[in-house]
């Protein structure tokens, strides 16, 4: 499908679940392309979100791989593989995993964490690039109303 050349009216009948998987897999593709570039992959930078107390983690405590695949089930792929990229974490000690094999960040780790975020907003700029930020806000209020009239929850 293309939107090149459609009056307002072809696009207003466009499909939305169409454009929003295509627009979904870009979009994951343009992030963990640049992740890459500063070499580090998205699920391990969850792995160290999940494991921050200046994070996501609510009190910093580890976590098993179970649990980190439950925290993370809303936003892995299944293409990820969660032991996998742990394991290049404690490589490189990032984590350390105690005596209940759950995972814990180590300070380098945190260190990687704040490196790794401090690269979010320069993401951000190239994707919001030509796009008003009402015209953003629009775009996220309708997808929000798209998903409540789907029966899904925001939030």
């Amino acid at each position: 499908m293309t939107n090149q050349r459609m009056s307002d009216a072809a696009l207003a009948g466009q499909p939305a679940a169409y454009w929003t998987g295509v627009a979904y897999e870009a979009l994951i593709a343009f992030i963990r392309a640049r992740q890459a570039e500063k070499g580090y992959t998205q699920p391990q930078f969850w792995l160290l979100r999940n494991l921050s107390v200046n994070d996501i983690s609510p009190d910093g405590h580890g976590m098993t791989l179970a649990e980190l695949r439950e925290a993370m089930a809303s936003y892995i792929r299944a293409e990820d593989d969660v032991a996998a990229e742990s394991a290049v974490l404690l490589e490189r000690g990032w984590l350390r995993r105690d005596a209940e094999d759950r995972l814990w960040l180590t300070d380098e780790g945190e260190r990687a964490r704040v490196d790794f975020a401090s690269h979010a907003p320069a993401v951000r700029a190239a994707l919001h690039e030509g796009i008003d930020d009402a015209d953003y806000v629009t775009t996220v209020k309708v997808l929000h109303q798209l998903i409540r009239n789907a029966g899904g929850t925001v939030g």
